[in-house]
């Protein structure tokens, strides 16, 4: 497995890095194939895999199952993990003995979403020696303490919030920094204070780095894309398409046909 390390060296070479989710088996294979430079286990799963209404419904057993499976299939490319909510926001989670959980398993670091005792936690994280990545701006596991999926970082008060949440982080030692859904000003502003990596979702061109979820890039998830989505493929329309074909076929005796039977 590729080390981050050589990744995130990129943004000193004016390089940008390319990030993408994966959940299973053979979409991380695609994505190892196709050289992404990071792939992130997010607990997005819970909205576009299993259809849950929020990040915070799925925990340290789902998300160390798809792990597990994502690493299968990336064979040279590093993987991320999300930590859930339940492992280390809650007070007495063991954010430490979880984090450790994802490296033990192969992944290269973990990501944590930025909340009231987030440096508390990164700082355990950082001195045991697991490679963290941090989260600020819009954070969908502490979503409704920000008044719901929306921009963040657009008032000058909470501009300079979300500066000093990425500038703690980067002196704690996070390796790296995901800005989701700010102003591209505030994304530039930060992308040049910061000596590590910045990779944007709904952050704008100036980060160092962009992710996507995967399913919302590929048209595999029913829900309206966000705005910063741009759909890269109507892979859903093919499925569907397919399976109705598949379905004619059977209803009409056409499948199986000579080339699909054993004699």
């Amino acid at each position: 497995m590729n080390d981050l390390d050589s990744v995130f060296l990129k943004k000193s070479r004016g390089e940008k890095i390319c990030m993408l989710t994966a959940y299973d088996y053979p979409l991380a294979v695609l994505l190892d194939q196709a050289g992404v430079d990071i792939i992130l286990v997010g607990d997005s799963l819970a909205n576009v895999v299993l259809g849950l209404d929020s990040t915070t419904q799925v925990g340290m057993d789902v998300m160390l199952h798809h792990s597990r499976a994502v690493l299968k299939g990336a064979k040279n490319t590093p993987v991320v993990a999300d930590m859930p909510f339940d492992a280390y926001q809650p007070a007495g989670a063991d954010a430490l003995g979880n984090a450790r959980s994802f490296i033990d398993l192969g992944c290269a670091a973990v990501k944590v979403e930025w909340f009231d005792r987030c440096l508390d936690v990164v700082d355990a994280l950082v001195a045991a020696r697991i490679p963290v990545l941090g989260h600020v701006g819009l954070t969908p596991q502490t979503v409704e303490q920000l008044g719901g999926f929306k921009v963040q970082g657009r008032s000058q008060a909470s501009a300079e919030e979300i500066v000093g949440q990425a500038r703690s982080l980067e002196r704690t030692g996070c390796l790296a920094l995901v800005l989701e859904c700010v102003p591209e000003g505030l994304a530039q502003r930060i992308t040049q204070e910061l000596k590590i990596p910045t990779i944007g979702i709904g952050a704008g061109k100036y980060c160092d780095g962009q992710v996507l979820v995967l399913h919302d890039m590929l048209g595999l998830y029913d829900r309206k894309a966000p705005k910063f989505v741009k759909q890269y493929a109507d892979i859903g329309s093919a499925v569907l398409s397919a399976v109705k074909s598949y379905k004619q076929e059977v209803g009409s005796g056409e499948f199986p046909g000579p080339q699909q039977t054993f004699q």
